[in-house]
């Protein structure tokens, strides 16, 4: 029962594992472990004795450090061009008129229902575009079965949100990992790794 788990949404969880055994000496570059988990549907496990169940996956891949530390940096950078394209956005404007706050009284309107800016898909500007289609190369390429056949990225594959782009630099975080939730993300990564 302490082993049980449960999934409300649909999810991935990414953990990643640095082997501290020595490599062998035909082996040229430091790699590292990515484990991954995800669910397509809802599910609870009570006794993970006796689960079976056609919605969860698990896996893992070698990846070569190197690259994912360079792929944080460049998702680093992408999410620093999002928070300046959000800042510079009049959509954003904090200002409220003295009408509304008149009325919300009235209307009862509860912050709750407010989209959080971190979810408000963003329109991209040319350089920060391609700046975001090369990352989103480098993640295809590192999560690709067979990465010299992995195209690059023409077109983005889900909504650029600052969440989003948090939720991808998250996902290569060698000292936490992450857990992302269903959405357009999570489609796009789902798709890369079956």
């Amino acid at each position: 029962e302490s082993r049980a788990a449960s999934a409300s949404n649909k999810e991935i969880n990414i953990q990643w594992y640095i082997p501290s055994v020595a490599k062998p000496s035909n082996d040229t570059e430091t790699k590292v472990l990515l484990l991954y988990a995800y669910n397509t549907n809802p599910v609870k496990i009570s006794n993970i004795k006796i689960f079976s169940s056609m919605s969860v996956f698990s896996g893992h891949l070698w990846i070569p450090l190197a690259r994912i530390i360079s792929l944080r940096e460049k998702l680093s950078d992408l999410k620093e061009q999002v928070e300046i394209l959000m800042q510079g956005s009049k959509s954003f404007s904090t200002s409220v008129p003295t009408s509304f706050l008149e009325q919300s009284e009235t209307l009862k309107i509860s912050p709750s229902n407010k989209p959080k800016m971190s979810d408000v898909k963003m329109d991209l500007d040319e350089k920060t575009e391609e700046i975001a289609k090369r990352c989103l190369s480098e993640v295809k390429a590192l999560l690709s079965v067979v990465p010299a056949l992995s195209s690059p990225v023409t077109e983005i594959p889900f909504d650029v949100t600052l969440q989003s782009i948090t939720n991808l630099e998250d996902m290569f975080d060698l000292a936490n990992g992450c857990i992302i939730t269903e959405g357009s993300l999570f489609n796009w990564i789902i798709s890369l790794l079956h």
